[in-house]
């Protein structure tokens, strides 16, 4: 029960039934839906398979060590492919997400048509993963880098216009009226009023997702996307468990230095 104040005496305040009511059912269609989902998932799974899971597990880290570490040579080239199609994929992706992220903000649309159509592009963009963008246009554009790049871009694409547009939509307004008084048109008020505050959330947001595409874009290679995942596919499907040790210490040592190289530009832009 919440505590109210009458005065300087406290008082408790009983809660309405009806909102109680309302909590209690909230939580019981909560544990129903746990349990039901639950259920449809063990008829779709093989339990059997669980009784020697740690037998198996160790049996595969044993085929895996030690690693197999003469081909790391081989493998520089398509780790640097890998984040070049990050990298590409993300400046793709900023320069639509960024004209797209204006018009889907309450306050700097010029019409609510174009709110709702930026908004169902920057939607659709975050409801595919990058994997599934990647499948498609490997069948569009064919297998190779540049169905990465796309892929990441198309992902990126909904990311980060739904972080900026949110941030323009948490402006402070007192800049923009300040500004539209004196006579500012619409291009200078967005220049000199609404981004200049955010500027540091942008750049924090773009660096972000660059490093969130550099993990993604070591799956694509599994499709045929490109990147270090085509040889890591390639290594697991020749059984090579020595070569995909390799390329997971790789894969683990490129996202942390992008860990570190994001964290290092997020500090010095903010």
């Amino acid at each position: 029960m919440p505590l109210i104040r009458q005065g300087d005496q406290p008082v408790w305040k009983k809660r309405e039934p009806l909102k109680q009511y309302a909590h209690w059912a909230g939580w019981m269609l909560g544990g129903m839906l746990f349990v039901w989902c639950w259920a449809i998932i063990s008829e779709n799974t093989i339990w059997e398979f669980l009784y020697d899971a740690d037998e198996q597990a160790a049996s595969l880290i044993g085929r895996m060590i030690p690693p197999d570490w003469s081909i790391t040579g081989s493998l520089m080239l398509p780790l640097w492919d890998t984040i070049n199609i990050a990298t590409v994929g993300t400046v793709m992706g900023i320069a639509i997400a960024f004209p797209l992220a204006f018009l889907a903000a309450r306050n700097t649309t010029p019409h609510p048509a174009l709110r709702a159509v930026a908004l169902a592009i920057i939607v659709s963009s975050r409801s595919i993963n990058a994997l599934i963008w990647a499948m498609l246009l490997v069948t569009i554009v064919g297998p190779g880098s540049f169905a990465g790049m796309l892929a990441i871009a198309l992902r990126s694409i909904g990311f980060v216009g739904k972080l900026v547009y949110e941030a323009i939509e948490e402006i402070h307004p007192t800049p923009v009226e300040a500004l539209s008084a004196t006579g500012a048109g619409r291009s200078q008020v967005l220049a000199y009023a609404v981004w200049p505050q955010i500027m540091p959330a942008f750049a924090g947001i773009c660096v972000y997702r660059w490093d969130i595409n550099i993990r993604e874009a070591t799956t694509l290679g599994l499709v045929g996307a490109g990147g270090i995942g085509l040889q890591m596919n390639a290594a697991i499907n020749n059984l090579a468990w020595g070569q995909v040790a390799t390329v997971f210490v790789l894969i683990f040592a490129t996202v942390v230095v992008s860990e570190w190289v994001s964290a290092k530009v997020r500090h010095a832009m903010l």
